[in-house]
């Protein structure tokens, strides 16, 4: 299959961790997948991770020039894909598109006291999110909103780990700012099989719109 694209895949893991899943399936769309490490939320804090995807997307692109740059990836690692792809790599419109599977959006959103071990973010910045502090601003992914880059968001209505009201409220948030979005709401928990015809068929379609024919 010809090479369409080149995909920074960046891992989840609540950022503390890394998880299992890859992203290597997504190579049968004619993606040429690259891992993407940063430092975990033990190492340093917001922003040194998207400093690190910045460094890595710069690799990755270099070694395939010519191609276009998209970012994926899945629970935390997917906000960090959402943040390189609305705020660009060294231009904001460098990125041809986001691809988030059950992303955490918004720290402050009152869904995550729902959640019985407390809101994850204050790993990753350091303390507990707070309104106008600006760490937690600048963690927010509708801030950085507006550039129109594509973006393909999927969740489980189950999913106890990151609430599902996080993509729908990203959703309607890119729509309102101009961006493409193919948004997926689904039945399932927290890191699905990406091989799931449901999940198969939205990620093809969406691939279809943002990337040259194979």
């Amino acid at each position: 299959m010809t090479e369409r694209g080149v995909l920074l895949w960046v891992h989840g893991g609540g950022w503390r961790g890394r998880s299992g899943e890859d992203g290597a399936g997504l190579t049968r769309y004619g993606l040429r997948v690259v891992q993407a490490t940063y430092r975990l939320s033990h190492e340093a804090h917001w922003p040194a991770q998207l400093d690190d995807l910045r460094e890595a997307a710069r690799r990755a692109r270099a070694a395939a020039p010519g191609l276009p740059l998209l970012v994926g990836g899945d629970s935390a690692g997917a906000t960090l894909a959402l943040h390189l792809a609305l705020r660009g790599v060294d231009r904001r419109d460098d990125v041809a598109a986001a691809l988030a599977w059950w992303a955490p959006t918004d720290p402050l959103a009152a869904q995550w006291r729902l959640r019985p071990d407390g809101n994850p973010w204050a790993d990753l910045l350091g303390h507990a999110p707070a309104a106008g502090d600006p760490a937690t601003v600048d963690a927010t992914v509708t801030t950085h909103a507006g550039n129109r880059a594509p973006v393909l968001l999927v969740h489980g209505l189950d999913d106890r780990s990151v609430p599902v009201g996080q993509t729908v409220d990203l959703t309607a948030a890119l729509l309102a700012a101009g961006h493409p979005v193919h948004s997926l709401i689904t039945h399932g928990g927290h890191g699905l099989d990406l091989d799931r015809p449901d999940l198969a068929a939205v990620t093809a379609a969406f691939l279809d719109t943002v990337l040259p024919e194979d």
